[in-house]
């Protein structure tokens, strides 16, 4: 029998390939091909599918994006890259920017093949951004970061901004060559050297006023930590890498017991924990369907506390929904999450009807009368009979502007959302993506989570090195993509049924989860586009806690939604299930019991669909100019302090 004849895109599949892996020199490199690209976990390399009539650019653009991943796998140094990088969020997109220009930069003096690659994906991103075409009128509103990201790519390779971004550029350049000229101009020197270019990097951050000043003493610390991380490379690479196995495959009560056996010794653990832990029998305590743990008061400490910064990234991950189980097991849970789902039959279709007629209304087409002229207005023709003078009168029929819209919801994924907070969550989901999707707005469904309890593979290195006072957020992250804007919602619907995985829900860092949401719909193309959060408390993570201050992880996160809220075009939307979140959103509500959230959820929605987009609003003049951020001072009571949760 023959085989099937090959597919014309599959050659160029397997020459990206090899190409990737030569250039990343890392033989076990792997590399797919996903409607969810592009994206870098670990050593899997996802890219966008080329399409079947591919042409020469479309080739360039994602050899380009390949490019990307496999010179940052080659070059990069994520601990250090994390050591260094500044608390604020606009420090922090700078911060990335030049680093991912210094990665190319590499690529692009070495191999010209490289360098044209880079090139077209530049291009294409530019163009999806659209700022080759609408150009900022203001400095305020001008991508600092995009900007800054191009001004260093033309000090390290000598290539001027592409065509179409001069005029963007030329906004701000006058003003950063001024301000940070010397200190751009130095960069060349330390281009392969990660660590001193960081710093040369912090530099140009502070002399533009976007990060935060570093003494002598923690540059020196920062050296003297890269020279021990050289030191201990391999032995380090060698135990992580079982360690991390063993965070993920084991079930949530084997790694709870290792996480506490590897901190036996740790004598800096604070007492309530150790007190905890000394109660603690093998299987974790049962709670409730959505219990709260315990929240003591951390007190008024932290006035001298340093910015927020993470210990390592290294361990982090951004992982599909169907790439943490298998397709039986989701299928499995997607019929367990429809029969809730039909218990809620009627309350489903109330709520669902009810949001649709919101957004429908806005749709609706709208009637001019008494025109000279237009389609004949057979209602006023009495007029005519009883006049025969009166001239005939006429109407014509317009369009309501219903701006192109992306909603994002974000749901909390921590173990105290277990049980019905968690399933009603599920639930919400399902109704607003269906609901939306049929009113022609997109949704993305996001949720965040840690990848163990207390600390996993990240505090296993913290130990390594030493227990460095004040280490930063100190656990592995886990953000999880439901449901990708642009997915259809036939496609996507069994990815819901993970929340209802045993063992899935850990700790919540809320503030890097909700920079995460916000910079993926920063990137849509969509006119209007929004924000909804959907949590039970503060930011919690015992590892992160025990080393850091009480309320650490809640001040970052009110630095976070402070930037949204006043600097972003984003809007921001926050349901709180049985913990008050309006003292940290400006738009929230609380609700006490979960049956409350579907109305909540399309309340909340609804009313943001009938009032002017944010963007709309600044542009009039009825929402200042966004103020320059502080940040918070630290809560009263004791919402950020360590919680027991189960396994």
């Amino acid at each position: 029998m023959a085989s099937k004849p090959e597919s014309p895109i599959e050659p160029f599949k397997r020459a990206l390939a090899h190409a990737a892996r030569s250039l990343a020199e890392t033989p076990d490199l792997e590399v797919v091909f996903s409607g969810e690209g592009p994206s870098l976990v670990g050593n899997r390399a996802v890219l966008p599918h080329p399409p079947r009539d591919l042409n020469p650019k479309e080739a360039a653009r994602i050899r380009g994006l390949a490019d990307q991943m496999a010179l940052r796998l080659a070059h990069h140094d994520a601990v250090a890259h994390a050591r260094a990088r500044p608390s604020s969020p606009d420090g922090q997109a700078a911060f990335e920017a030049i680093e991912q220009a210094r990665l190319e930069a590499i690529g692009s003096n070495a191999l010209g093949g490289v360098r044209q690659n880079l090139t077209a994906a530049l291009e294409a991103r530019l163009e999806k951004q659209g700022l080759t075409r609408a150009v900022a009128t203001d400095r305020q509103s001008a991508p600092m970061a995009e900007i800054l990201s191009l001004l260093v790519r033309e000090r390290l390779t000598g290539d001027a901004p592409p065509e179409g971004a001069k005029a963007l550029v030329d906004i701000l350049r006058a003003d950063i060559e001024n301000r940070a000229g010397k200190d751009l101009d130095r960069l060349a020197a330390a281009i392969d050297d990660q660590a001193a270019f960081a710093r040369v990097t912090r530099e140009i951050l502070r002399d533009l006023d976007l990060g935060e000043e570093m003494s002598d003493a923690t540059e020196q610390s920062d050296e003297d930590e890269g020279d021990e991380d050289q030191n201990t490379e391999a032995s380090e690479d060698d135990s992580g890498e079982g360690e991390g196995e063993q965070a993920d495959g084991a079930a949530p009560q084997e790694t709870e017991s290792s996480d506490r056996e590897s901190e036996a010794g740790d004598e800096e653990m604070v007492q309530s924990e150790q007190d905890g832990e000394a109660e603690d029998t093998e299987e974790a305590p049962e709670m409730g369907d959505g219990a709260k743990p315990a929240r003591p008061d951390p007190g008024k400490g932290g006035a001298g506390e340093p910015p927020y910064k993470v210990f390592t990234t290294a361990y982090d991950e951004v992982v599909p929904a169907e790439e943490l189980c298998d397709a039986d097991e989701l299928t499995r849970l997607r019929a367990y999450l429809d029969q809730q789902l039909a218990a809620f039959s009627s309350v489903v279709s109330r709520l669902a009807n009810k949001l649709q007629r919101r957004l429908l209304a806005q749709q609706n087409r709208s009637w001019t009368f008494d025109l000279e002229e237009g389609m004949l207005d057979v209602s006023r023709l009495t007029r005519v009979i009883i006049d025969p003078t009166a001239p005939l009168s006429f109407k014509q029929e317009e369009d309501v502007e219903f701006r192109d819209t992306v909603v994002t919801l974000l749901i909390d994924n921590s173990g105290s959302m277990r049980g019905r907070p968690i399933m009603v969550a599920a639930v919400c989901a399902d109704i607003l993506a269906r609901t939306l999707e049929r009113c022609a707005v997109k949704v993305e469904v996001l949720g965040f989570t840690t990848r163990a309890w207390k600390g996993g593979t990240a505090r296993d290195e913290w130990i390594k090195a030493g227990k460095p006072p004040a280490p930063g957020r100190l656990n592995d992250l886990r953000h999880i993509i439901y449901k990708s804007a642009d997915a259809p919602w036939r496609r996507a619907r069994k990815n819901l049924g993970l929340m209802m995985r045993e063992g899935l829900l850990k700790e919540n860092i809320d503030g890097e989860a909700l920079m995460w949401a916000h910079q993926r719909l920063i990137g849509r193309p969509e006119a209007r586009r929004i924000l909804m959060v959907i949590s039970d408390g503060a930011p919690v993570d015992d590892s992160t806690l025990s080393v850091n201050s009480g309320h650490y992880l809640e001040r970052h996160l009110r630095q976070v939604i402070a930037e949204i809220e006043t600097r972003s075009p984003v809007e921001l939307i926050a349901v709180g299930i049985g913990h008050d979140v309006t003292r940290y959103y400006r738009r929230a509500v609380t609700i006490v019991d979960v049956e409350q959230l579907g109305g909540a959820l399309v309340d909340q929605l609804a009313d943001l669909f009938d009032e002017e987009p944010k963007a709309v609003k600044r542009a009039r003049g009825l929402l200042a100019a966004p103020p320059t951020v502080q940040p918070s001072a630290p809560p009263k009571s004791g919402l950020g302090a360590s919680r027991k949760v189960p396994a």
